[in-house]
């Protein structure tokens, strides 16, 4: 089959699970009982839909309609992801928070967050409270058997802007504090969303308090980490087993590039796994 991939011989026997490259047209179909597989699908910017060893499905920081690099599929018809278990928002910039209102409304699936982000779109009247949960920085839930979510910190901002309805303007509301997410599936894989970032140096103590086994990192710049900081974090303060880049190549304000971030970590241990949007890799 011409469109699998391995993404590196050495990374596999090291890591002791094999990643490999799918065709979109079969991305949604649930991994065969017994693999133990755990598939990522890129959908722009910082949004991922992860199907977990359980055939579960968890959608994250969604911007879709909105995305400049979003699969043409999807971009066009939010149904398309298939069936959402679990939405999870790490804050309320656009960019994030995205089609997640709508995807919770299509699928009655609740919308996990910050707090202080949940309760402005509830109290504007954007999701009714049953189709929401809040919660905090090391507060960890359980929203579906054998995951579990653990908001962690991310050093940003978060700001909700809001289409009035009465006057048709924009609105902004303040949103609390940007969050990332240690998310670990069924198997003990533990995959470590950062959100939105800045360099902090609890970036250390997370890694070794969660261990992620990939983490899911920003590098653009401007609004993030760069290339350069963004490497300075992976090689001395988190040493994961595997990283994939995000968050860049969607706004002209973020300039990092994924060949910058590659230089950077030349001489890691840490095995970069770069992904082009509307791709899948399982693990």
């Amino acid at each position: 089959m011409k469109w699998l991939q391995t993404i590196g011989l050495n990374a596999c026997l090291v890591l002791g699970f094999t990643a490999v490259s799918i065709n979109p047209s079969v991305a949604q179909q649930a991994p065969k009982v017994g693999e133990a597989k755990t598939e990522l699908l890129w959908l722009g910017q910082a949004g991922y839909r992860i199907t977990t060893p359980g055939g579960k499905t968890i959608v994250i920081d969604p911007w879709i309609t909105g995305g400049p690099k979003t699969p043409a599929v999807y971009k066009s018809d939010i149904a398309a992801l298939g069936k959402v278990d679990l939405l999870l928002v790490t804050h309320a910039h656009v960019d994030h928070i995205g089609d997640a209102p709508a995807l919770a409304k299509l699928h009655k699936t609740v919308l996990y967050g910050p707090a202080d982000m949940i309760t402005p779109l509830v109290t504007l009247g954007v999701l009714p409270a049953e189709l929401t949960h809040r919660f905090n920085k090391t507060g960890h839930v359980k929203p579906l058997p054998g995951i579990k979510v653990t908001a962690v910190q991310a050093e940003h901002s978060s700001l909700l802007v809001w289409k009035n309805p009465a006057t048709e303007k924009l609105e902004s509301h303040p949103a609390g504090e940007a969050v990332g997410y240690i998310i670990e599936l069924e198997n003990g894989f533990k995959i470590w969303h950062m959100g939105d970032t800045g360099l902090f140096g609890d970036m250390k103590f997370i890694s070794e308090r969660y261990k992620p086994d990939l983490v899911l990192m920003p590098i653009g710049g401007n609004f993030t980490m760069d290339p350069d900081d963004a490497a300075f974090a992976t090689r001395e303060w988190i040493k994961p087993k595997m990283v994939i880049p995000m968050h860049y190549n969607s706004n002209p304000l973020a300039k990092g590039t994924l060949e910058e971030f590659q230089n950077a970590m030349k001489g890691s241990k840490t095995k970069v796994v770069p992904m082009t949007e509307g791709q899948t890799l399982a693990f």
